[in-house]
Parts: C-alpha cells; sequence; structure tokens
C-alpha cells in the first residue's frame, strides 16, 4: 500500500474517533448541568478542557462560549466541525481505497454538521445536535467494517481508531484520578458521585461498569474496568489488544522487515495491560503508569510513521 494511503486512512480514523469522544464529553456535561448547581458547572468545564488538551483561554463559566469553541470553531483544529472535515478531506484523498458506503456516510455527517450553527443547536436541543456526531461516527465505524475488505487499509484504520481512543480514555482517567483522590477500595464520597458517574458516562462505561461491579463506584474498580478489562470495547487494554493484531496483521500483508520494531512496542504495552494487576498500579501511581502509557502510543505511532509512511526511498527499493 502507497504511504500516502495508508497515512490517510489513519488519520481519517483518528479525527473521526476524535470528533465522537468530544461531542461525547460536550453531551455528558451539559446533561450534568441539570443536575448541579452552576457553581459546580465551573471546575467540571475547566476539567473538559484540561482532558482535551486545549488551553482554558476562555471564561469556563460561558458554557454557551465554550460549547462554540469545542462544536464550530474551526480555529480550534480540534473541535468537532474541524475534525469531521478533516476526517472527509482525509477519505475524500482515498476515495479509491474506501467503499461508497463509507465515503456517503461520512460526507453526510459532513453536510449535518456543516449545515449547523451554534444559534440553531442551542435554541433547540443541544442533545440531539451531539448524538448526529455519535451516532454518525458509530454507523461508520459498523459500515467500514461490513464493506471495505480487512487488508492493509482496514488494519491501518483500526490502529487509527485505537491508538486516539487509548489518549483519549488516559488523559481523561489521569485528570480525575488526580482531582477526585477518593480511597481506592471505598465507595466515592458522596459529594463526587456525580462526577464520577458523569467520568463513566463520558467513556460511555457506566452501564457495562454496573453490570459487574454493581453501582457502588469505587476509584480501584473503575481503574480497574477502564484499565484492565480485555472484553469492553473501550478499555486500554482491548484498545491495546487491537492496535497489536492489526499491526501483525500490517507486518504479515507488506513483509516489512523493519515491521519487528512497532510490532514490539505494540506488543510491550499490550503485555503490560495483560499482566498488570490494579493493586499495583495504584500503588506506583496512576499518573505515572497513565502517563508511560500515552507515551508507549507516541512511540508507536512514530514507529508507523517512520516504518509505513515517512521511511527513506532506499528501504523500498531494498524490499
Amino acid at each position: 500500500m502507497l504511504s500516502r494511503v495508508a497515512e490517510n486512512l489513519y488519520w481519517m480514523s483518528r479525527y473521526l474517533e476524535r470528533a465522537e469522544h468530544t461531542a461525547r464529553l460536550i453531551d455528558v456535561h451539559l446533561n450534568l448541568m441539570l443536575d448541579q448547581s452552576p457553581t459546580s458547572a465551573v471546575p467540571r468545564w475547566g476539567r473538559l478542557l484540561a482532558s482535551l488538551q486545549i488551553p482554558s483561554t476562555a471564561d469556563v463559566g460561558d458554557v454557551y462560549g465554550l460549547t462554540q469553541k469545542l462544536t464550530f470553531d474551526l480555529s480550534n483544529h480540534n473541535s468537532i466541525v474541524a475534525c469531521i472535515a478533516a476526517a472527509r478531506e482525509n477519505a475524500r484523498q482515498v476515495r479509491e481505497q474506501i467503499s461508497s458506503e463509507m465515503w456517503e456516510q461520512l460526507n453526510r455527517l459532513f453536510l449535518q454538521v456543516k449545515g449547523a450553527s451554534m444559534d440553531t443547536i442551542w435554541n433547540a436541543q443541544p442533545h440531539e445536535f451531539f448524538h448526529i456526531v455519535k451516532e454518525g461516527s458509530h454507523l461508520f465505524q459498523g459500515i467500514t467494517d461490513s464493506t471495505m475488505s480487512h487488508g492493509e487499509g482496514w488494519h491501518f484504520i483500526q490502529v487509527g481508531r485505537f491508538i486516539e481512543r487509548i489518549c483519549a480514555t488516559a488523559a481523561l482517567m489521569d485528570l480525575y484520578f488526580s482531582q477526585f483522590p477518593d480511597s481506592q477500595d471505598q465507595s466515592v464520597a458522596a459529594r463526587n458521585y456525580l462526577e464520577w458517574v458523569g467520568f463513566l458516562k463520558s467513556c460511555t462505561a457506566f452501564e457495562a461498569y454496573c453490570k459487574i461491579y454493581t453501582a457502588s463506584l469505587r476509584p480501584g474498580s473503575m481503574a480497574e474496568f477502564l484499565l484492565l478489562n480485555p472484553e469492553f470495547p473501550r478499555s486500554i487494554r482491548f484498545a491495546a489488544d487491537m492496535i497489536q493484531a492489526a499491526l501483525h496483521a500490517i507486518a504479515e500483508s507488506t513483509g516489512t522487515r523493519e515491521a519487528g520494531r512497532v510490532n514490539r512496542l505494540a506488543g510491550r504495552l499490550r503485555a503490560a495491560l495483560s499482566f498488570g494487576q490494579i493493586d499495583e498500579i495504584m500503588a506506583g501511581g496512576l499518573h505515572a503508569y497513565l502517563e508511560d502509557i500515552q507515551r508507549q502510543c507516541a512511540q508507536i505511532h512514530t514507529a508507523i510513521y517512520q516504518i509505513y509512511i515517512t521511511y527513506p526511498i532506499e528501504s523500498a527499493l531494498a524490499l
């Protein structure tokens, strides 16, 4: 596969995953405002900006302004509209590599968000707009799995999606567990209960968590679920499994001699999560552990570029 095609598919997937994640965070935070006082909303929106690694230059008490910045502001390259536009542009450049159904769905989602405005969604139902973004992203993923051959291109899409997902989940976890240092083995304090519910909902994990641990929210159990659960699609362990499987398939398909390096990086991340114990992780410092996960993802991203995208021409000729 041409390196240009691999790069476009990789970033198409990452941008769409980023847009879906941002839409979910905003939607959860707007809904939480209905159950809590206005004063509690200020630190919560500050956490949202920090988890998205966006400098808090605006008034965090201006919910309208923040929502506009995170949704429609094209100068913010991580806004929902900017990410969906970037995903569409990457898809447009490789239309011959994706199915027509994939292109139609992504183009439809782009037109829906592009045709909306802040005043329109704010005066109607903001929830409906963010639901469109989330549902549109999920539908695109389903269409991709159902209509695209599961070859190299599909695997690059998988790698992009799950690297983005790990980074987003790790950043969100780091923020909440550092700002709400409740006891690991005890239920969270009553004053923080809704904040932790919002955290789980931000990871689409509240219902799945309750089915395993009941509605008793314990920081240790939440960390274990989102870090080490091998079956929940948004856990870091699940994403690491998907990344390693996709990179292994790409290596077998391409026969690239240097693929062993990126496979080792992905294997090391997966092994650490497969054999990790939450008690040891928490005792050693969750912040340092999550930072290390993000650092390993950055190393995998760099290795992917070096091996499959920006490799020197001599390497290609030697194959």
